[in-house]
């Protein structure tokens, strides 16, 4: 008999599969929290108006008579969200972004007083509890995506606060402390995004940072 030998089979190096770098920061960011640059004072909020609104309330650091406390007026704690909407500045009369710091005390209190600007089944007893609270109160909120540098949207939500009647009036002459006209910042980042020097624009965004407010002021707000 010839003896043969069996040949074995060569094992093969099993190939790891390339991991990709995970954003931790996105992973672990809540759905909804409010995120702003903020002191143990004041927190700043973002708007954006025509010229001859913008202009004058940098100037003054105040709203000036024009600007109408009649009318609801939407504040936004995020940088990137106000960027979002005004289009980096560029869309018509939201050429001047403003940054409004505010007391602390006022936006908690506009959020004390705040109702969700749609109706949550679990947040609210039924849709007609939900109309009356909206009808009377002097401030909503709703939650949309927060955006990246790209005005993609994030997984987890930014806050807009929308201010009416009492709160729009107090905004505009208790709680505002400064307004800086950043419009030239919103453009200098913006062609940092252009120019795909993403890094080198991120340097330049304010800081911001989860803002230290309680779960039972936010509890009626979640959507």
């Amino acid at each position: 008999m010839n003896d043969r030998s069996v040949e074995q089979p060569v094992e093969q190096p099993v190939e790891k599969p390339v991991e990709q770098p995970v954003d931790h920061s996105v992973e672990q960011e809540p759905r909804f929290r409010i995120r702003a640059l903020h002191t143990e004072s004041t927190v700043t909020v973002y708007q954006a108006y025509r010229p001859e609104i913008g202009n004058a309330a940098a100037r003054d650091g105040r709203f000036p008579p024009a600007w109408s406390r009649e009318r609801m007026t939407w504040i936004k704690p995020s940088f990137l969200w106000m960027m979002y909407r005004c289009g980096w500045g560029s869309k018509e009369g939201q050429e001047t972004v403003l940054a409004v710091e505010i007391s602390r005390v006022g936006f908690e209190w506009a959020l004390r007083h705040a109702c969700l600007s749609s109706y949550v089944r679990g947040v609210h007893p039924d849709r007609a509890t939900w109309q009356r609270q909206l009808k009377r109160a002097p401030a909503r909120v709703q939650w949309d995506p927060e955006r990246d540098l790209r005005l993609q949207p994030l997984p987890y939500r930014s806050l807009q606060l929308g201010l009416s009647g009492e709160a729009a009036r107090r905004y505009a002459d208790e709680w505002t402390v400064a307004i800086r006209d950043v419009t030239p910042l919103a453009h200098e980042i913006h062609a940092l995004v252009s120019s795909r020097d993403l890094d080198s624009a991120a340097r330049l965004l304010p800081r911001e940072r989860s803002y230290p407010v309680g779960d039972e002021l936010l509890a009626h707000l979640r959507g």
